[in-house]
């Protein structure tokens, strides 16, 4: 066989091997993805958006060297049927996924799928909440439900390839911290590039603060909202008759007069020094009226800000990974939250409702050379673009079922015309915990329209006169073309994101419980 015949045969061959290589080395320069979710984190207690109550340097650290999103608004302002969103890149009603305790059809298309199937090492680390089995990743090590803050058992993919449930003993915060950077640094391929989601249960109920942090913020006074007086008098029924009011709906294990029931020796010790002084003090105060009032804000607010406090703290601790590796200027650090929450605002905690504070949710991302350092953005953006975001980052081309949009020309300082100007939201659980009312509506940024479907009540608000949405101009004359134009648009993306007449048949209605069989609930259920 001849020189020239064999230079024949082999070429083909050859070329395959040269063609591989260089789709290898195009796939490893892609970018890393970190995607650090908290749950419940409001824009009022991270001080990119508002220094008043918190200093948060980590998480602006994102803001400093990426872009600050201003509008980020949630489909379903609650913690599972976040997830799923984004996860799906469709809405609650698409994906199957509407209020917690349901479980996630984990059979569909999920963007951690499609990233594994295109070279991506995947990861996830801490809560996950979604009532099954992660797939889609590499490595899982989550949550059991809700999960506790302190002494967490935890699901990982055993020896055998089956989940087990191992138990730690620690702060919940700081051990998705170690698990993250022990992943990072010891078992991901370092010849791949990787998307690690580094998820949080902190802020959530009932905001049990680190060791270190449980008598920070003892001599500062906690800014008060300017609506935590809210009466509700000037709107419709479902904002009087919610079960989430600071005032009154508060328990004892959330203002710290019991301790958690999870906590070891040495824990209960160290959280009995810092709390019963200060308990004890509360009670020779005796107060009531407002000034008890204001004192279970103060508690409320100051435990939901230590835990912020942690979180913080554990993001640095990556970044500075991240920068040690040599991986920071190829790794995309996006920080958000499920939804937005209530800081005192309207008298309230928790979320759920499509005003603004639990509509809003931080967003915050850092792309090297990509993005503008300390940019900001007020286009309409949603969770319903982060797995677009995820596939457009990684060279992937954007599944047609998908309901939102990559906000990569964004983050690149374009926003496409035909950009969304309104936004449509919907949430459902009722009967549920807080008895807030099912609702859907749409938003521009600058009006709001709001419908209590099962009630056949209405609001809207102009959020240009009324930012802080106490007084409803619905069914005022003044505001008839408005309303008009608000009920046209609300018609129109019911129709293009494929809303049914009525909520789809699995929408896990359980029987309305007695408020004291409310209470036995199950903590990993709770929200």
């Amino acid at each position: 066989m001849t020189r020239k015949t064999l230079f024949a045969l082999f070429t083909p061959f050859f070329l395959t091997v040269l063609a591989f290589a260089s789709a290898a080395r195009a796939a490893d320069s892609r970018p890393n993805i970190v995607f650090i979710f908290t749950d419940d984190h409001c824009t009022q207690a991270l001080s990119a958006y508002d220094p008043e109550r918190i200093s948060t340097p980590n998480m602006d650290r994102i803001a400093e060297g990426g872009m600050r999103f201003n509008r980020c608004y949630v489909t379903n302002a609650l913690c599972g049927p976040s997830r799923a969103v984004i996860q799906t890149g469709k809405y609650s009603h698409i994906n199957g996924f509407m209020r917690n305790g349901q479980s996630f059809n984990m059979e569909q298309q999920t963007f951690p799928k499609l990233l594994q199937k295109a070279g991506y090492q995947t990861a996830i680390v801490g809560k996950w909440h979604l009532e099954v089995t992660p797939q889609g990743y590499d490595y899982y090590d989550v949550l059991v439900g809700q999960g506790p803050y302190y002494n967490p058992p935890m699901i990982t993919k055993g020896e055998d390839g089956k989940p087990v449930t191992r138990k730690h003993t620690g702060y919940t915060t700081e051990i998705i911290a170690e698990k993250s950077l022990h992943w990072l640094k010891e078992d991901r391929d370092p010849d791949k590039p990787f998307m690690l989601m580094f998820q949080h249960k902190a802020p959530h109920r009932n905001w049990c603060p680190a060791p270190k942090y449980l008598n920070w913020l003892d001599d500062v006074e906690i800014p008060e909202p300017e609506t935590l007086w809210d009466d509700y008098s000037n709107r419709a029924s479902p904002a009087r008759n919610q079960a989430m009011t600071v005032a009154n709906h508060l328990n004892d294990s959330d203002l710290k007069f019991v301790p958690p029931k999870y906590l070891n020796e040495k824990q209960l010790k160290v959280w009995n020094a810092a709390y019963e002084p200060k308990n004890e003090a509360f009670r020779k105060m005796n107060l009531s009226g407002k000034d008890l009032i204001r004192w279970k804000y103060q508690r409320y607010a100051k435990d939901y800000l230590r835990c912020v406090k942690s979180v913080d703290d554990a993001i640095g601790q990556v970044m500075d990974y991240l920068e040690e590796a040599g991986l920071a200027d190829n790794t995309i650090v996006m920080y958000s939250s499920d939804q937005g929450w209530y800081l005192g605002e309207h008298g309230w905690f928790d979320k759920r409702w499509m005003y603004e504070e639990s509509l809003r949710t931080p967003l915050l991302v850092k792309w090297p050379g990509v993005v503008k350092p300390g940019s900001d953005n007020n286009d309409i953006v949603s969770n319903l673009d982060f797995a677009e975001t995820f596939l457009e980052m990684a060279g992937l081309e954007v599944p047609d079922d998908m309901q939102g949009r990559s906000l990569v020309p964004l983050l690149k300082g374009h926003t496409p015309e035909d950009w969304r100007q309104t936004f449509y939201y919907h949430y459902y659980e009722y009967p549920g915990a807080h008895d807030v009312a099912r609702h859907y509506g749409v938003t521009d940024g600058k009006k709001k329209l709001i419908h209590y479907y099962e009630l056949n009540e209405w609001e809207m608000f102009d959020l240009e006169k009324d930012p802080n949405e106490l007084n409803s101009v619905y069914g005022k004359e003044e505001y008839t073309a408005d309303q008009s134009e608000m009920m046209a648009e609300l018609s129109r993306l019911r129709e293009k994101f494929k809303l049914p007449e009525q909520d789809p048949p699995e929408s896990f209605r359980p029987a309305r419980k007695k408020p004291n069989q409310q209470n036995k609930k199950k903590p990993a259920k709770k929200e």
